[in-house]
């Protein structure tokens, strides 16, 4: 083997390391970020919190998320892409170590501020940074590789964190996650190459895009889309605590059923999208997952029924920002790093705020409410895509 092919394989590695230590920052953030929503009730009941006030501690990590995805670009233009990314691993750690001892609310959502800047920031920088990293025919694959790290926490996370917190406290189970997070950050430095500080993006760049109607219509059925779904999803233990009655394991099995289903959901997207089907797919993904969110609530005490309404909410769920995602490299093709910083922000803060509404409606009303609630959400989103007309470019004349 010839000394310029051993040095090519010694390059395909460590590009390949730096992904992996990235995909796996992916999974621990997410899995960092949506734990709570299998861990409400204890969560709520050691810091004398109501369940409701409890699932804003996902709420605040979507409005600094927000905050991040929208200012960290003009920021981290200005040091070595490396140490940026590096800087929120160390954020995501620091917040951990703040929930896991945290002695009141104030404190555990002080520390989940600093996980939604962590979360925003990386996000934010990740798809560029692929970019720089592997040349532009691998770009895809090492997308995907990311992606997968974000399916296999959305699997898992929540079932296990469910499971471990009946065992040992879900302080235990945020506490489990630091040490994984030394050994992705250790994986880091060695792995991450030097990509020094290309000129920022104005954040300016970022809203003009929404002086395009397309751009404004897509990102406002964006958030009614993702506003619907985790304003049901953040308190699905509530409902079915209070409406089944079902034991730490039962909901552990139903959680994991539904992050499985993720994957079908996952495959599903990315078939009909190769045959050209984005905009029937935006629009009858968030009809469909009203559909089986409603009729959630209608299983009643059937606990096999209410599994399958899951399974298929899980894989309609998963397969929404697939589509999404297409959409902003069809659509904003020709600013992709600021319409990316624009669809996170989009996210983030419908995440931020379903989970709000839905603890006011769990807070006010009963625990059935929220589900009902992200249901007429995601419905607005379907009336605000129409066609899909609305979300498209105008043909160049």
């Amino acid at each position: 083997m010839t000394t310029s092919t051993l040095e090519s394989v010694s390059a395909r590695r460590q590009m390949g390391s730096a992904v992996g230590s990235m995909a796996l920052c992916v999974a621990m953030l997410i899995a960092a970020e949506f734990m709570p929503v299998s861990l409400l009730t204890p969560i709520a009941e050691d810091l004398q919190a109501t369940q409701g006030l409890a699932g804003q501690a996902i709420s605040v990590s979507g409005f600094f998320a927000v905050l991040s995805s929208l200012f960290i670009a003009p920021i981290a233009g200005r040091f070595d892409r490396r140490h940026a990314l590096m800087g929120m691993t160390l954020l995501m750690l620091l917040s951990l170590v703040m929930i896991a001892l945290a002695p009141d609310f104030s404190l555990l959502m002080t520390a989940r501020a600093l996980l939604g800047l962590a979360i925003g920031g990386f996000w934010s920088l990740a798809t560029a940074t692929v970019i720089r990293l592997v040349p532009a025919d691998r770009v895809p694959k090492a997308l995907g590789t990311l992606f997968m790290g974000n399916a296999i926490a959305t699997a898992f996370a929540a079932p296990i964190g469910a499971y471990l917190g009946e065992l040992f406290g879900w302080r235990v189970v945020f506490g489990g996650l630091v040490p994984l997070v030394i050994v992705n950050l250790l994986w880091q430095a060695r792995s991450l190459p030097s990509m020094p500080p290309r000129a920022s993006i104005p954040v300016t760049r970022l809203f003009g895009l929404l002086k395009r109607r397309y751009v404004a219509l897509g990102m406002l059925s964006t958030m009614l889309t993702f506003a619907g779904a985790f304003g049901a999803f953040t308190y699905f233990r509530p409902f079915l605590e209070a409406e089944m009655a079902v034991s730490p394991s039962q909901l552990s099995l139903l959680l994991l059923g539904l992050g499985l289903a993720g994957f079908a959901g996952t495959h599903f997207a990315g078939a009909m999208l190769h045959r050209q089907r984005l905009y029937p797919l935006l629009r009858y993904l968030p009809l469909a997952l009203a559909a089986v969110t409603l009729a959630m609530m209608e299983a009643g005490h059937l606990f096999w029924a209410v599994a399958a309404m899951m399974v298929g909410w899980g894989a309609l769920n998963a397969a929404i920002p697939v589509c999404w995602s297409t959409w902003l490299a069809r659509e904003i093709d020709d600013e992709p790093e600021s319409g990316g910083g624009l669809l996170v922000a989009s996210i983030q803060l419908a995440i931020m705020m379903g989970g709000a509404l839905g603890g006011q409606l769990l807070d006010h009303a009963n625990a059935s409410a929220p589900l009902v609630g992200g249901a007429v959400l995601l419905i607005l989103s379907v009336l605000v895509i129409g066609n899909g007309t609305r979300i498209r470019k105008p043909a160049q004349a």
